[in-house]
């Protein structure tokens, strides 16, 4: 999925980053301000595969190395969490436990349904015993939907220039070196991600049809298909969730797009798996790719939970809320076990949200 909210460029970004290194440094995570650390939290994952040094890669933060998830996965139990299913953690926020009780649960969830997840996550999870989470776009299991941002950086990664007519006027840069590609890349996603949808992708197919990529063909690639997703979802493990149709921003389409994303997302699942789905993940799911409209949408959808991007831990107050759950991310640019510990604190986010426990207009 799409660059995580909780980690943009700028002042607000930087400071977190300044907290979190000096939390890392004193080793945060073994205390915590009062309630900080909350009821525990979601951990947020897309790929899990070995590195592949290369010096343009300006989507590494959607992807961590397996060595990393199993001594985060180590570090999360030496500070007292309980790997837990995501079904577990729903059921302690409806039974009301308060943020004291211990230990502190941490579910796993990866987003999209990578083949990385069965190949490289699985057998760390197997070595923990730890449950997880995999939510599932069925437009990327059966080949029919791309994914725009591997797209845009393959786009980037072949061209020596960049020229797109943009809505807001026309953007053109030099690409000849991986420091003017990464530039190019984080200005021209910021411009597309203020289009709407239909027009950013429409902008990004004819980047990559132009440097002769063939967007399909990177799903097929990248993303599990049935399959795969049947030898995944048949270990006792894993539990599948829905991840819309086709991975679509929902806020930035009418209600009734937005509904059947959701809605037909779990049925093909369903039919296809033959599991129950009973969690959703919104794709990108910043604020202006999910908010109240898509949240009171999941719920009466009948979900039983639905997950954001939004960073944060859990707190009683989230009984309320279980369509807006934030999540944790395991940034693949910060693959330091101090500085998850200093994230599993909660202090990090206390101050991100500037001491609010809720996160949800």
């Amino acid at each position: 999925m799409p660059r995580i909210e909780d980690f943009t460029v700028g002042l607000k970004y930087r400071i977190f980053q300044a907290a979190l290194n000096g939390l890392a440094a004193v080793g945060a995570g073994r205390w915590t301000l009062p309630g900080s650390r909350g009821l525990g939290g979601i951990l947020m994952l897309h790929h899990v595969r070995p590195w592949t040094e290369r010096p343009f890669a300006p989507n590494r933060l959607l992807e961590v190395t397996p060595e990393f998830l199993d001594a985060a996965l180590a570090r999360a139990k030496a500070l007292g969490f309980r790997i837990a299913s995501l079904d577990a953690v729903v059921d302690a926020l409806e039974a009301g436990i308060e943020f004291a009780a211990k230990p502190p649960l941490l579910a796993i969830t990866f987003d999209d349904g990578y083949r990385d997840n069965l190949d490289h996550a699985l057998p760390v999870l197997r070595r923990h015993g730890a449950p997880a989470a995999v939510f599932v776009t069925p437009g990327f299991a059966d080949r029919s939907a791309g994914l725009w941002w591997c797209d845009l950086e393959d786009a980037i990664a072949r061209a020596d220039e960049v020229r797109a007519d943009l809505p807001d006027g026309p953007f053109a840069m030099a690409t000849g070196d991986p420091a003017a590609k990464a530039a190019a890349f984080e200005a021209l996603y910021w411009r597309l991600r203020a289009l709407p949808e239909p027009d950013m992708r429409t902008v990004v197919a004819k980047l990559a049809a132009g440097q002769g990529i063939d967007s399909l063909a990177t799903t097929e690639r990248l993303c599990l298909d049935w399959a795969g997703l049947r030898r995944l979802a048949a270990d006792p493990l894993i539990t599948i969730g829905a991840h819309t149709m086709t991975h679509p921003m929902l806020a930035k389409h009418d209600a009734a797009t937005a509904c059947a994303e959701m809605a037909d997302s779990r049925a093909a699942i369903e039919r296809e798996l033959g599991v129950p789905v009973r969690h959703l993940a919104y794709p990108v799911g910043d604020p202006t790719s999910a908010g109240p409209r898509e949240f009171a949408m999941a719920r009466e959808l009948g979900f039983r939970s639905a997950v954001t991007t939004r960073p944060g831990m859990l707190f009683p107050q989230h009984r309320d809320h279980l369509t807006a759950l934030p999540r944790v991310s395991l940034n693949g640019n910060f693959q330091n076990v101090g500085q998850f510990g200093a994230l599993l604190s909660g202090i990090p986010f206390h101050l991100w949200n500037k001491g609010r426990r809720l996160n949800v207009a």
